[in-house]
């Protein structure tokens, strides 16, 4: 796969430049699937097929979810401390809390930005399959790539829909959490505490249903690789 490849490392420069072409390339004419495809065009060159990148993102897009899961997690045990709080420095716990909110809005982002890089290969990918299928004389053969084409496609808009779903659950959450965050600024006292009491069971459910839809993205992508792996 292409992070391991040290035979591309002579064209890391090549490629930083002619990204930075393309880049412009895109913000002039909006044409951003022939960047895309001109792209991905590149690290075939290099042996670098879009099936095995798909495979790649996929898998960082898992990781990046499993991290979030973590953080997610981290946030509500520390929202947990703050509403047991009996005693000590408020603001410190309130600055705990405030960096776990960061981190999850961090998080948050990450999980997008995997998400999208997923979707751009896979439409790379698929367009090109698409315009391949075309240049096979052989009726049988291109029967045979045309249903495994859709039935690929299929799998991977399940998958799509499973992690775009993991991605809108997470701002209710953080918004949330954020609220609660300044809302202790303004209030570091107990009674902030015993206010926020009532928050906690709600923040707590909706952590909970984002980790679930998570495991289900995850399990899904791990489907998803193997069924591409198979064929």
């Amino acid at each position: 796969m292409y992070k391991n490849l040290n035979k591309a490392g002579s064209m890391v420069k090549t490629f930083f430049k002619v990204s930075v072409m393309l880049g412009a390339f895109v913000y002039l004419t909006g044409c951003a699937s022939a960047v895309q495809d001109a792209y991905f065009d590149m690290w075939s060159k290099v042996g670098v097929e879009k099936r095995d990148i798909l495979v790649d993102r996929v898998e960082d897009a898992q990781e990046t979810q499993e991290d979030a899961q973590k953080q997610f997690v981290s946030a509500l045990d520390e929202f947990s401390t703050l509403i047991n709080f009996d005693g000590g420095e408020l603001e410190e716990v309130y600055e705990n809390l405030k960096d776990q909110y960061d981190a999850s809005a961090d998080s948050a982002e990450q999980v997008t930005s995997r998400i999208n890089k997923v979707e751009s290969v896979a439409e790379s990918l698929f367009r090109e399959w698409e315009e391949e299928l075309q240049q096979i004389s052989n009726a049988n053969l291109r029967r045979d790539s045309q249903k495994k084409l859709k039935d690929t496609q299929l799998k991977y808009n399940k998958l799509l829909r499973s992690m775009r779903k993991v991605e809108s659950s997470m701002p209710p959450v953080l918004t949330a959490l954020n609220d609660n965050v300044l809302y202790l600024k303004h209030n570091l006292n107990a009674n902030a505490i015993g206010a926020l009491q009532g928050e906690f069971s709600t923040i707590k459910k909706d952590i909970n249903i984002l980790v679930g839809e998570m495991n289900t993205a995850i399990a899904q992508s791990n489907e998803f690789i193997q069924s591409l792996q198979s064929q």
